[in-house]
């Protein structure tokens, strides 16, 4: 039976799902802080040229680049909880080493660069682990609530720890704030390794007589409008694997060609992955832009993230409604469409109309943002084979957070060299955001009515 079925509490009472939601409250909690006080550090602390700013978001990103696909495979061949605890402990050592070196009077942009390289390669293996951990406790049709828990304790998360982190930054030092990050990887550590796994959970791991999925092409929508049925009976026909086998590489290219191929993920990868690319044009030098050009303190740049979190927690709320009223496909079209508008917003920003203007588009942009979410993760772990989780999530994280160092650079570089430095690049950045819709848009995405609930490792039903 499902957990959700029992009590109108739902997955709270689901103990291993409570302790992995504490754990993401936790760490998410103290990721907010860090995200207020190293931008701080580089742009006001260091005085880092724009360039140098925008190389700091590059190289806490190029680890998704170079190791992700690996990761993939390495998730599906390993303990997933092991990698979530080795994560979070890797993250708070390389974060205490930052308010070490500020208390020598030896910290660098240098040092940060390390940091936030080893922290990526760390956040990789973790993230991979976590979107993959995640349907091995809960079923089908409890990935929704599951998905939107999550996100309300991102919001949560984001509407008090920005603020707070603001907060301490002013009155202490941006390094006395990166402790309390150290400190939430830490306790979400603890909380981790206090969960109990049982065996035959809700997804446990390789299926037997199973076809990898990678071989098959994505369902075939040409002739009709695709209903939860037909989407089940594609997708457990694409899944019907045998269990998977040959060397890491050939599990990598596995991972593409499922994504790739596939009807569906091969369009949400295109339009996630555009959108970081051209959003990154402008977050690289987004401290230089608050800090230098709009003229912010930190605890109102905290205080805006905390508008941003706001909008992350209304949508959690209402993603499901509004799932079950647009269909799964429309919504993702739809709050696709809305992501060069809310990018426009931001541009138009000035120091006087700094605060509210730039608080009402991160309050937007958070609750467009997780409606998205919701909907294309949850969709996507819902069509894919226990035993291809891994790699799934892995060659998805691999393709869409691949461009966000791409985009990187190129805002680094544009802040330079064009007319009108750090503005014009930011609204470079907003224009191009209008395109990201298109793959998704003019796609079979927007067919999907409901989430699948058949199960993909099981049987291809008869006549699929």
């Amino acid at each position: 039976m499902s957990t959700t079925s029992g009590s109108r509490l739902g997955l709270l009472r689901h103990p291993n799902f409570a302790r992995l939601w504490t754990a993401a409250t936790v760490s998410l909690f103290g990721t907010q802080v860090s995200q207020i006080a190293i931008p701080f550090i580089a742009a006001v602390v260091l005085q880092a040229s724009p360039a140098e700013v925008g190389l700091l978001t590059t190289i806490e990103f190029l680890p998704f680049l170079l190791f992700t696909l690996p990761a993939g495979v390495w998730v599906d061949r390993f303990p997933k909880r092991r990698i979530l605890i080795l994560g979070d402990l890797v993250r708070a050592a390389m974060l205490v080493s930052i308010p070490i070196a500020a208390a020598a009077n030896v910290l660098t942009i240098w040092q940060l660069y390390v940091v936030g390289f080893v922290n990526g390669i760390a956040t990789v293996f973790f993230d991979v682990a976590d979107q993959s951990y995640l349907p091995t406790i809960l079923e089908r049709d409890e990935l929704v609530e599951g998905n939107s828990k999550l996100q309300i304790s991102q919001s949560s998360a984001q509407i008090l720890g920005q603020p707070f982190g603001g907060g301490i930054v002013a009155v202490l030092s941006a390094p006395v704030a990166i402790l309390v990050d150290a400190a939430s990887y830490l306790g979400s550590a603890g909380l981790i390794v206090s969960i109990r796994e049982r065996l035959g959970g809700a997804r446990s791991a390789a299926p037997t007589n199973a076809r990898d999925p990678a071989t098959a092409v994505g369902p075939d929508l040409a002739d009709g409008p695709t209903t939860e049925s037909s989407v089940a009976a594609e997708t457990a026909a694409a899944a019907d694997p045998v269990t998977p086998g040959g060397g890491m590489r050939s599990q990598i290219m596995d991972g593409l060609r499922y994504i790739l191929r596939h009807e569906y993920l091969g369009n949400i990868a295109a339009t996630t992955a555009t959108s970081n690319l051209f959003g990154n044009i402008a977050f690289a030098i987004f401290p230089v832009f608050t800090y230098r050009v709009l003229l912010l303190r930190p605890e109102q740049v905290g205080t805006i993230g905390g508008f941003g979190g706001a909008g992350v927690l209304l949508g959690a709320l209402a993603a499901g409604r509004i799932q079950a009223r647009l269909g799964v496909g429309w919504t993702i079209v739809l709050t696709a469409l809305a992501f060069g508008p809310i990018a426009v917003l931001i541009a138009l920003a000035t120091p006087e109309t700094a605060f509210w203007l730039l608080a009402v588009a991160l309050f937007v942009g958070g609750f467009n943002g997780v409606v998205y979410n919701i909907a294309q993760v949850s969709l996507r772990q819902a069509i894919t084979p226990a035993h291809f989780l891994g790699r799934m999530n892995a060659t998805m994280r691999f393709l869409v957070w691949g461009t966000i160092p791409v985009g990187s650079v190129l805002g680094a570089a544009l802040s330079e060299f064009l007319p009108g430095g750090v503005r014009t690049t930011v609204w470079v950045s907003a224009l191009l955001s209008f395109l990201p819709c298109l793959p998704v848009l003019f796609s079979s995405v927007r067919r999907v009515k409901e989430m699948p609930t058949v199960d993909p490792d099981g049987p291809t039903p008869a006549g699929a």
